[in-house]
């Protein structure tokens, strides 16, 4: 049985995931996992593919391990596994809830690296594994600093994958947007921390990307001219003034 895997699969990218790789391949199941089952339901109408409903909270061990279990039960063959959960908080680092901060490393680092580690043995040549990362992966980032340390480790993590599983044919990306319109800002936006939002891109356009980099055979995905040339000056510029003019942007200075 060939299936595709969706963390984060009930909104934003994870849903545009589910979406945009049932109309790209055949599967005959895509197993979508997040907290709120009823949104998990409503996909099964959407797809071609059986959609398989896995209310999980990855945060919680024994659901990484019945997910194991069932790819285990049932036999499947890992084509694609997305790894879109995750959240972020807009503060800084001693005015963020230690909650907030514990569950910014589990959800998007440690159940990222775990949930790529229990799959890889279901997958074979040609699957494919997109990790979640973010513009934020490229450089320390204030008052965002947790969220972006996530994602750096993302970004690092899944490039060095990709060397170390070429022998075994599998390709892993790190996909890493720009501002993104999706309930991301519901979780992480509470007040006026962060006030310069330069772009907006549409989820849609970003998978797309995402999926058509993949083909192409990158190891980074990154939707929009205006973001690919925000990366190419942080590799040059000296990340001390990357970060000053992040905050001269936010009103810190």
């Amino acid at each position: 049985m060939k299936i595709a895997v969706v963390t984060g699969a009930s909104s934003g990218m994870g849903k545009d995931f589910v979406l945009q790789l049932d109309k790209d391949e055949v599967f005959d199941e895509i197993w979508v996992i997040a907290r709120r089952k009823e949104r998990l339901e409503a996909l099964a109408g959407l797809t071609r593919a059986k959609i398989r409903p896995l209310a999980y909270d990855l945060t919680v061990q024994a659901n990484i391990e019945s997910y194991e279990a069932l790819l285990k039960e049932t036999g499947a063959e890992v084509a694609v596994l997305v790894n879109a959960g995750g959240y972020g908080k807009f503060s800084s680092f001693e005015n963020t809830e230690y909650t907030d901060i514990a569950g910014m490393i589990t959800l998007n680092s440690r159940v990222l690296a775990e949930m790529t580690y229990k799959t890889l043995p279901f997958m074979s040549k040609g699957s494919r594994i997109y990790q979640l990362g973010s513009l934020s992966a490229f450089q320390p980032v204030p008052y965002i600093g947790v969220y972006g340390a996530t994602k750096a480790f993302v970004l690092s993590f899944s490039r060095a994958l990709n060397v170390e599983l070429k022998s075994r044919g599998i390709k892993v990306m790190a996909v890493c947007p720009g501002w993104v319109k999706t309930e991301f800002f519901n979780h992480a936006v509470k007040d006026d921390t962060i006030v310069y939002y330069n772009k907006y891109f549409e989820s849609a356009d970003v998978v797309a990307r995402a999926i058509r980099d993949m083909k192409k055979g990158k190891d980074i995905s990154i939707c929009g001219f205006s973001v690919r040339v925000q990366v190419f000056f942080t590799k040059l510029l000296p990340h001390k003034l990357v970060m000053y003019i992040w905050c001269k942007q936010q009103k810190k200075i």
